[in-house]
């Protein structure tokens, strides 16, 4: 199902799109190859609802009055104090021509082997970079955590499903979730306890061994009468 989403031209830029934020859009721009960029609002209640339906690979519908342009969302900024959505750039791709996207990976289901066996999950990566036609990317990979039934158990890139008109970028091989161990924490040895009675008695035995050695040498370089 095609997805739309009305945007206007703006013709405010620099600091004085701060206005337009404070009326609800969002300041965006409109860009691709051999096309001419263009400066564009967004509701921005209207780009949250479709950026959560379509994320930053499935090609949407601009509408820009009565013109429609394909294309998908290439980046979002955020302000770093709010996290609301700050600016929202569009790429404007052709249908005939395949282009690169990353697709995120979402993890479904448990796996037996941390339910079970307390082993520890430890995800790889979250997104995969692949090259398809816009029509044909992916929303998502789904990964069944199910399948990872033992420790030090894998599932890579090779094993997901991926539509035969998608072109993988990354290396097959590439684990994309891993259960290993369980962490088993080091015992220290205690410290070795040591005698202080026999220490003393050690030291006090060695003094008197200096003091009657000392006595020895005084009676030694005693003159004779």
């Amino acid at each position: 199902m095609a997805i739309d989403l009305a945007v206007q031209k703006r013709e405010k830029l620099g600091k004085s799109v701060n206005s337009l934020r404070r009326e609800g859009l969002v300041p965006a721009e409109l860009y691709g190859r051999g096309i001419e960029n263009l400066h564009l609002s967004v509701p921005a209640k209207d780009f949250l609802r479709i950026f959560k339906e379509a994320g930053t690979n499935t090609v949407i519908n601009l509408m820009i009055g009565s013109e429609k342009r394909s294309v998908i969302i290439y980046e979002v900024g955020k302000n770093y104090l709010t996290s609301e959505v700050d600016h929202v750039d569009f790429y404007q791709v052709r249908m005939d021509e395949a282009i690169k996207a990353k697709i995120p990976v979402e993890f479904l289901g448990i796996s037996p082997a941390v339910k079970d066996k307390g082993g520890i999950l430890n995800k790889s990566i979250s997104e995969i970079e692949v090259e398809a036609l816009p029509a044909d990317l992916p929303h998502n990979f789904k990964v069944d955590l199910a399948v990872l039934a033992e420790l030090n158990q894998s599932i890579y890139v090779k094993d997901i499903n991926i539509p035969h008109k998608v072109k993988v970028l990354i290396d097959p091989e590439t684990p994309i979730v891993t259960v290993t161990e369980p962490r088993v924490e080091e015992v220290v040895a205690p410290a070795p306890t040591v005698d202080v009675s026999e220490v003393k008695v050690e030291t006090e035995e060695k003094k008197a061994e200096r003091v009657a050695e000392k006595a020895t040498e005084k009676v030694e370089e005693k003159p004779g009468k």
